[in-house]
């Protein structure tokens, strides 16, 4: 059963912006923490931004500034606006959702690929 799905990975040139959609079941969305991370080619995945129920929100130091993670309540998505994107953020980007009380992601999207041409 399919519970996290990505949307809206794509090309975009180096310096742009591009926004990803995280869409949920209502059950997750209201009870789990939910992750964005990226693994490119070569690389190990990392952690760049989580958000809790109540919205706080944490980044990787490498975005801070640039990405913004945010919720829709109303949609059950969780959106990562990605600003100012460089080549070597290249990578296939996925949602990931975890129990509050749990340290680990353990439901996982299928990811999606962003591009950023240099």
């Amino acid at each position: 059963q399919v519970q996290l799905v990505e949307l809206g990975g794509g090309l975009v040139q180096a310096g742009g912006s591009l926004r990803l959609s995280c869409v949920t079941s209502g059950s997750i969305f209201r009870t789990n923490v939910v992750g964005w991370f990226r693994q490119a080619p070569g690389k190990q995945r990392e952690l760049v931004a989580s958000i809790t129920t109540s919205g706080r929100t944490t980044y990787a130091d490498s975005v801070k500034g640039r990405f913004t993670v945010s919720r829709d309540s109303a949609k059950n998505i969780v959106y990562l606006q990605m600003n100012s994107l460089n080549s070597e953020e290249t990578a296939v980007y996925y949602c990931a959702a975890r129990a509050p009380w749990r340290s680990d992601f353990d439901s996982w999207g299928q990811g999606t690929q962003v591009t950023v041409s240099s």
